[in-house]
């Protein structure tokens, strides 16, 4: 029987995305191997947010061009983000690709398998393909273990100078909420305890939904109702879209996890506006200042990006003072590299040196060792109730319900729910003891 192995680069929608697809080939008779080397078809699902995910895409596929040079018998596709409308200068560099396909369009990989001509379990012609994957109404991907990425908006309409997503994933597309309930109940049936519900801007769910009046705490309230899902996340945020409605729903609902990932990208108005992020700081520390009035124990992420075109000392101070006033839980810092067809790459000159970059870039991941030290240090001889995700050699890791990544010495079944106090911390993740098993049955 055929065999397909799929290697994932970028952010939890790829996943998301990859897992769908891997769903759609095992309809088609096709087999998931964890070996590169014994795959039928090699499925690269790529990322362009940074140059190096895009460097990575481009050595294994010369990785795989010289083995079929030697006589490997393989298809290879391409999809995800580093795959736009035209795909020629693509075609031209990589003719070793049998497929190209963009983020979401699973059909021309379904397609070239079925043109493959290899032992299909069941007849499924085009158009089914498009009914059950396309659509995503009836073909959900199978769970490899107790937590699951459920993508609910696709696209994003922000357009910010430095970003490529809107080009590769198009315009904001709400799934229908009962599309959505379904999944997590699939999800909840084959094992799943916990569920981080996506989108680019995960706020801006249902605002283009002409049919249904749904939002985000939609969605928090109806997933309460299903039974075997225990904690929900949710990421990522865009302050504007950000209501007090949302805000509520994660302070009041069992469920959702008190846990935000709020991007600011930079700590100056001026640097703001000229990427284009339809904020100002000031709006960004309400959103903060109203998560913290409801939830003051609340885990506030962030993400930033130095060395954006035209980013002075004195911006660049300004986005150190935000950081070091608001003392958030983690840090996801970058450095801005031009990614060809955004306004910036068009418009802007990258003109922050390559040194300072990375200047800027060790101030910050300076200040998110100190904030994430300093909170952590408050959990030391607490008691924290941890979902284990993976065990290794005696030793069960999972999350808190804040996030925050949790070592301890144990054997337990993935997926149980466990106390454990705390006995070390360092700002990327803690150690502990279980004191008392909180295990849940398997639904």
């Amino acid at each position: 029987m055929a065999t397909f192995h799929i290697w994932t680069l970028g952010c939890q929608m790829n996943q998301a995305d990859s897992l769908k697809l891997a769903a759609g080939l095992n309809q088609l008779g096709y087999n998931e191997t964890s070996s590169e080397d014994d795959a039928d078809l090699f499925v690269i699902n790529t990322c362009s947010v940074r140059q190096r995910a895009e460097d990575r895409a481009y050595s294994k596929l010369g990785v795989l061009r010289k083995q079929r040079e030697l006589g490997r018998k393989i298809q290879i596709a391409v999809m995800g983000c580093m795959v736009g409308p035209k795909t020629d200068d693509l075609e031209h560099r990589f003719p070793v690709v049998d497929v190209w396909a963009r983020p979401q369009e699973f059909d021309p990989i379904l397609n070239l398998v079925q043109r493959a001509g290899t032992s299909i379990d069941r007849d499924i012609s085009e158009g089914d393909i498009d009914n059950t994957l396309i659509q995503m109404s009836s073909t959900f991907g199978v769970p490899n273990g107790p937590t699951a990425y459920v993508p609910v908006i696709h696209g994003c309409d922000k357009f910010c100078t430095y970003c490529i997503v809107p080009l590769r994933r198009g315009r904001e597309e709400s799934r229908a909420s009962k599309d959505i309930f379904s999944e997590v109940q699939h999800l909840a049936k084959h094992g799943v305890h916990e569920i981080t519900l996506l989108g680019q801007t995960v706020e801006a769910y249902g605002h283009d939904l002409e049919n249904e009046h749904s939002d985000l705490a939609t969605l928090f309230e109806g997933i309460e109702a299903i039974d075997g899902i225990f904690r929900t996340r949710f990421l990522t945020s865009y302050p504007k879209d950000m209501t007090d409605r949302i805000i509520d729903a994660v302070a009041d609902l069992p469920k959702v996890c008190e846990h935000f990932n709020i991007p600011v990208q930079s700590g100056s108005n001026s640097m703001l506006e000229r990427m284009r992020r339809g904020y100002r700081v000031e709006d960004f520390e309400d959103r903060v200042a109203k998560i913290r009035s409801r939830m003051p124990s609340a885990a506030i992420a962030t993400d930033v990006i130095v060395g954006c075109p035209g980013e002075t000392a004195s911006e660049f101070q300004a986005t150190v003072d935000l950081l070091e006033r608001i003392n958030f839980d983690v840090i996801h810092v970058a450095a801005y590299s031009p990614r060809p067809g955004t306004y910036a790459y068009r418009k802007l000159e990258d003109d922050v040196p390559n040194e300072v970059k990375k200047e800027r870039l060790h101030v910050i991941e300076g200040i998110h060792a100190g904030s994430s030290q300093r909170i952590n240090q408050r959990l030391l001889g607490d008691t924290v109730e941890v979902l284990v995700e993976r065990e290794t050699d005696g030793r069960s890791t999972g999350r808190t319900h804040h996030g925050q990544l949790v070592h301890f010495d144990a054997v337990n079944r993935i997926g149980d729910l466990v106390e454990v106090t705390i006995d070390e911390v360092s700002p990327w993740s803690l150690r502990g003891r279980e004191v008392n098993d909180l295990t849940l049955p398997l639904v």
